[in-house]
């Protein structure tokens, strides 16, 4: 089955253009960025649930907690708690109504996970304005259907700006550390989509990559248990790095606009702009068809018109491989 999508991505890219043309209202994002807008599969009978009572710890923590602590209405485990400032409660445990901890999903260190953004190092003045964005309805999510996007929506709604500030002065505090492993390959270990993430299967084979992108735990236990020191692997298709830095940074022959006018020398953010180099290359992806496709629409969207317009599903695979393989 997984071979069978890869195939079927393979062909989209050669026989439709752009990104515009392929989805429709009915679709989905998910119908063109599947590995992007990751939908969970249905839960097999046959799984064990872990232990709720089970103490769990993580490599390099003294912290240890029940695993049933774990839990979205607690905040963010915090197993590395000199690895970041203070959190503040808005981060820490969470805000208003409908304003869960920002650290929970983005983690306590800012670094984030493939379903959500990174936050760490942006500038103050983008994440506010991202904030305010989702209250007034000019950013939304090309996929309903996936979770965290939709989520992270309600939670824009919901959000103050006394609230959006304080996050923001928290996560724009501190800089952003290496986070992807980007590895070039034909092939790649099969996965399963659940919790929102690509996920190995245990004693699975090999596929073929096709023209999408595999971002997966390095350590799928320590992602499971939230633990911030515990980083991604993307597998990206043979090639993509170099065709993405031709487009980054010479616009690909007319394919798109030079991207380190706006994002800054190696794409490390300049300004109000945020910065690409290092991030999750799902994300990135996400954003560009979100853009491309008009559900992006806030104050300085209208910026990334041009760049987005003509890109197709492979244009947007190398930009999101070669970004991610950036030093933040």
């Amino acid at each position: 089955m997984r071979q069978l999508l890869a195939i079927s991505l393979t062909m989209i890219t050669v026989s439709i253009a752009t990104l515009g043309a392929q989805s429709s209202s009915e679709e989905g994002a998910n119908a063109v960025l599947p590995w992007a807008y990751v939908l969970n599969e249905p839960t097999s009978n046959d799984t064990t649930a872990p232990d709720p009572n089970e103490v769990v710890t993580v490599p390099g923590s003294s912290v240890s907690m029940p695993r049933s602590e774990i839990n979205i209405n607690n905040g963010p485990p915090d197993w590395h708690p000199d690895g970041h400032p203070t959190m503040p409660e808005v981060v820490a445990k969470g805000g208003g109504d409908g304003v869960v901890a920002c650290g929970y999903c983005h983690l306590p260190n800012g670094q984030g996970k493939p379903e959500n953004a990174s936050l760490a190092g942006q500038p103050y003045s983008y994440i506010v304005q991202q904030m305010t964005d989702w209250r007034n309805g000019l950013r939304k999510t090309g996929e309903p259907r996936m979770g965290p996007p939709s989520f992270m929506e309600r939670i824009g709604l919901a959000a103050s700006d006394e609230e959006a500030r304080i996050a923001a002065d928290y996560f724009s505090s501190f800089d952003f550390k290496p986070w992807i492993r980007v590895v070039e390959t034909d092939m790649v270990p099969e996965t399963r989509f659940s919790g929102w993430i690509h996920k190995v299967i245990e004693g699975g084979g090999m596929e073929p990559i096709g023209t999408r992108i595999v971002e997966t735990p390095e350590d799928l236990h320590r992602t499971e248990l939230r633990d911030d020191a515990s980083s991604f692997i993307a597998y990206v298709p043979t090639g993509a790095v170099a065709r993405g830095e031709d487009l980054v940074n010479t616009g690909g022959g007319g394919k798109t606009e030079t991207c380190t006018v706006c994002h800054g020398p190696q794409l490390r953010g300049l300004g109000p702009v945020p910065a690409l180099a290092g991030r999750s290359p799902s994300y990135i992806a996400r954003q560009l068809y979100d853009l491309q496709t008009g559900v992006r629409n806030g104050t300085w969207s209208d910026l990334m018109d041009e760049a987005v317009k003509n890109l197709s599903v492979e244009n947007i695979v190398d930009i999101a491989a070669y970004t991610a393989s950036l030093e933040p």
